[in-house]
């Protein structure tokens, strides 16, 4: 069902060869475009969302395909960023959040193959740990700083911020999910 929801959805999938490729070009002005690019497709992130609740234009095909432009876009952006700044304190940011993602996504789809989806719903602590998340990302995309604001080092303290909210949304998601996880068989 094409509904402006999704194609805001599409367009946020749309934007990653294109923000990947910004981030790149040899402009001085490339981090603005490629953070523009970025802050866009998370507003998009956001607005769809909205956009679907208010108007019931919630679908199956929106459903499966938000959560997947998120993690397409987040992962896009870490791979760049530690390709940029190839350290440690970038790598660990980037595993866990890539790795909390596919973790939280498999548990999702093995626990509506129970009928238990709604147990790992998008908790508030979800939603927290995004929106760190992207406005660390776009900080740390932009690098330059804003006056006497220091992007970066907000960028990179937001980003530690949204792995220890990646990491706590993680073990509510697990403990919400513990009594199917910890299901006998033979029951």
């Amino acid at each position: 069902m094409l509904t402006i929801p999704n194609i805001l959805t599409f367009l946020r999938i749309i934007l990653i060869p294109f923000f990947v490729g910004s981030f790149y070009l040899p402009f001085e002005w490339s981090n603005q475009l490629c953070a523009f690019l970025f802050a866009l497709a998370a507003i998009t992130d956001w607005l769809d969302g909205y956009l679907a609740r208010k108007w019931h234009q919630t679908s199956p095909l929106g459903a499966f395909l938000d959560p997947v432009a998120d993690k397409l876009m987040v992962a896009a952006a870490l791979i760049v960023l530690v390709q940029a700044q190839p350290t440690i304190f970038m790598v660990i940011p980037a595993v866990v959040i890539i790795g909390r993602e596919i973790t939280i996504s498999a548990l999702r789809e093995w626990m509506a193959e129970l009928g238990e989806r709604a147990t790992v719903a998008v908790s508030v602590i979800g939603k927290f740990k995004t929106a760190a998340q992207m406005l660390a990302l776009v900080l740390l995309i932009y690098r330059d700083d804003i006056g006497l604001f220091p992007t970066f080092t907000v960028g990179y303290v937001l980003l530690y911020v949204a792995v220890i909210l990646t990491l706590w949304s993680m073990l509510v998601y697990l403990q919400a999910a513990w009594p199917a996880l910890s299901r006998n068989s033979n029951d």
